[in-house]
């Protein structure tokens, strides 16, 4: 819970900084908070699957810590910093070659189109800062310090209001923007939080034991092939699960306005609560990875099991928060009859699939911390898609079981992939600690 608690707030923030770009750019007009959720839905997935892929540092730091392999720290944080830029600049070349092919291609009305693509060319340039920083943050975490991930989010959030307030609104000889200045501000605070990290990184006696600067190191493809074959199935895994949720959006679609307002209001709430689950896996692949680098294999599971226990005493209560305030945290998002209604009913089973996505988010963050990603791969795209997805298309579309249920259907089904996802991975996270086991027997003494 120490290590997790910073994580938590700092993940809290980064929601925050974008409801803030949401209402701030809602207060110009609709069409200007449309655009950035149009822009922002379009840059999310490519951010975050640079973030799976960095997010492999933090396992490999943690095994190192454990192991007291100091030395090898600066060198593993540079190879992911070299991925980091390649991909991050990859992305800003990839935007001025698509542009002009897709500008004419995209059906938006013109002004929503113009903000959208002006909003994309703003923050593209601060995709390196953000995912330099991203590096930094685990090279921290991988070392059990997860307070300045923390501390660098609220600098962010202190930065990134003001900032869209200048750029929206024209503030200070600054143009006036509308929703594209938050594109701007959010390139700004990306820097400020890279900037921020390093010079924690860089002055922090805490970090003294595993310096950073003390050598330089260029790309060393050995070492890069390592950390990709690690993060690259974290990446996938995540961009599984961000395209389910906006595939289930589209596909529900045709059902009216209301009832995808409904499933985005639930969505969004339950994304919130998710967050305390997933803060809790990332301080547990901490935990894992430095009990397993230092070969202390019984304390490796004694975290799991006790994770995973906590995680479902948490899971107890958030369920039972949805349930009894599930009306009243609708009506936080809508005051329209029809979606808060509906919106409320989908929190009941929003509130079922708590347990289960709790039980699978941290196995994986446990499976994480000893070094096996590919299976989280496997087991998220079957769960997720063929299991999840299959199953709610079947309820929600088709009269194939019962009568089509529409977005209960689809509810159904995301409760029936994460129940699949939890055993699975929990199985797997057994099979891998049998299996050090075995091999720890069996080395020589």
């Amino acid at each position: 819970m120490k290590l997790a608690y910073p994580i938590l707030i700092a993940q809290l923030i980064q929601n925050l900084m974008g409801f803030a770009d949401t209402v701030m750019a809602g207060r110009v007009s609709a069409t200007d908070m449309a655009a950035v959720a149009v822009a922002s839905s379009v840059w999310l997935p490519l951010i975050l699957t640079i973030s799976g892929l960095v997010m492999a540092l933090a396992s490999i730091i943690s095994q190192l810590s454990g192991a007291k392999q100091y030395d090898d720290v600066a060198k593993a944080s540079y190879q992911t910093a070299w991925i980091a830029v390649f991909f991050s600049v990859l992305i800003i070349i990839f935007y001025y070659i698509a542009t002009p092919l897709l500008i004419e291609r995209v059906a938006l009305e013109p002004e929503l189109k113009r903000l959208m693509f002006d909003y994309l060319a703003f923050i593209v340039w601060g995709g390196p800062g953000y995912c330099l920083y991203l590096v930094l943050r685990n090279y921290c975490e991988g070392l059990s310090f997860t307070r300045p991930t923390m501390i660098i989010s609220i600098l962010g959030l202190l930065i990134n209001i003001p900032a869209n307030y200048i750029f929206i609104y024209g503030k200070f000889g600054m143009p006036a923007l509308g929703g594209a200045g938050c594109g701007i501000a959010t390139a700004i605070v990306y820097w400020a939080m890279f900037a921020g990290m390093l010079a924690y990184a860089y002055f922090s006696k805490h970090l003294k034991h595993a310096p950073l600067f003390k050598e330089f190191y260029w790309p060393q493809w050995s070492e890069i092939k390592v950390i990709l074959a690690l993060g690259t199935p974290i990446a996938l895994s995540l961009l599984f699960e961000v395209s389910l949720f906006a595939a289930v959006a589209i596909i529900l679609a045709p059902f009216g306005a209301s009832i995808v307002a409904s499933h985005q209001v639930a969505i969004n709430f339950s994304g919130l609560v998710f967050m305390v689950p997933l803060s809790l896996a990332m301080a547990v692949t901490i935990k894992v990875g430095y009990e397993v680098g230092n070969k202390n294999l019984e304390k490796a599971k004694e975290i799991c099991r006790y994770s995973v226990i906590l995680g479902l005493f948490i899971a107890v209560g958030t369920a039972a928060i949805t349930l009894l305030f599930s009306k009243h945290i609708a009506a936080i998002y809508t005051n329209d009859p029809k979606v808060l209604e509906l919106a409320a009913s989908l929190m009941v089973l929003a509130a079922l699939f708590q347990f289960s996505d709790a039980i699978q988010v941290i196995s994986a963050g446990a499976l994480r911390g000893y070094k096996d990603t590919k299976s989280i791969l496997y087991i998220t795209f079957f769960s997720y898609w063929l299991v999840g997805l299959s199953f709610g298309l079947i309820l929600g579309i088709t009269d194939w079981l019962v009568p089509a249920t529409g977005p209960y259907g689809f509810w159904i089904g995301f409760i029936s992939g994460l129940t699949v996802a939890a055993v699975l991975l929990a199985w797997r996270l057994k099979v891998i600690q049998q299996r050090l086991d075995q091999q720890w027997q069996l080395a020589p003494q």
